[in-house]
C-alpha cells in the first residue's frame, strides 16, 4: 500500500514538475492505447519493455478511486550503459519511464524526464551525442504513442 501511494505521490507530482525536468505532451489516445502505441513503437526499434504499471489498477485492488495513469519502463543499453559508467548515481533514473495519465479535464498526456534533466541532474559530461541520441528516441517514441 505504500509503494502504491508512493508511486502515485510520484504521477500526481510529475503533473506539477517544470517544463525542463518533464517532458508532456497531450495524447489522441487513451491511458491503456498511449501505452499500447508506445510498447508498438518501442518494439518497432528492437526495444522490450521492461515493466508497465498501472497505477489506477493498483488503486483499485486497494480500495481507492483514481484516473487511469500508467508507467511503462524500458530501456536501451547502448545508451544507459555508458551513461552509467560516467556516473553510476544515474541508474535510479534509468530505465527510462514515461507516464500516461489521464488528468482532471478527461485529456491523456504522457510525459518523461527529458534527457537534458538527466544530464544536468547528474553532471555527466562528454556525452552529449548519446544524451541527444537519447531525446531524439524519447520525443520520437511519445509522438508516436500520442498521434491518434
Amino acid at each position: 500500500m505504500r509503494v502504491l501511494i508512493g508511486l502515485f505521490f510520484i504521477v500526481a507530482f510529475a503533473g506539477s514538475a517544470s517544463a525542463e525536468s518533464l517532458t508532456v505532451k497531450e495524447s489522441k489516445n487513451s491511458v491503456s492505447g498511449t501505452m499500447d502505441k508506445l510498447i508498438a513503437a518501442l518494439e518497432s526499434k528492437g526495444i522490450k519493455p521492461i515493466a508497465r504499471v498501472d497505477h489506477a489498477a493498483g488503486a483499485k485492488a486497494a480500495g481507492l478511486d483514481m484516473p487511469p495513469t500508467q508507467v511503462l519502463f524500458f530501456g536501451n543499453p547502448k545508451l544507459g550503459t555508458p551513461l552509467m559508467l560516467a556516473s553510476p548515481e544515474i541508474a535510479i533514473d534509468l530505465p527510462m519511464r514515461v507516464v500516461a495519465w489521464q488528468d482532471a479535464n478527461g485529456k491523456v498526456m504522457i510525459g518523461y524526464t527529458s534527457a537534458d534533466t538527466l544530464k544536468a541532474r547528474y553532471g555527466v559530461k562528454d556525452k552529449d551525442a548519446v544524451f541527444k541520441a537519447m531525446a531524439d528516441a524519447l520525443d520520437a517514441f511519445t509522438t508516436a504513442a500520442a498521434a491518434p
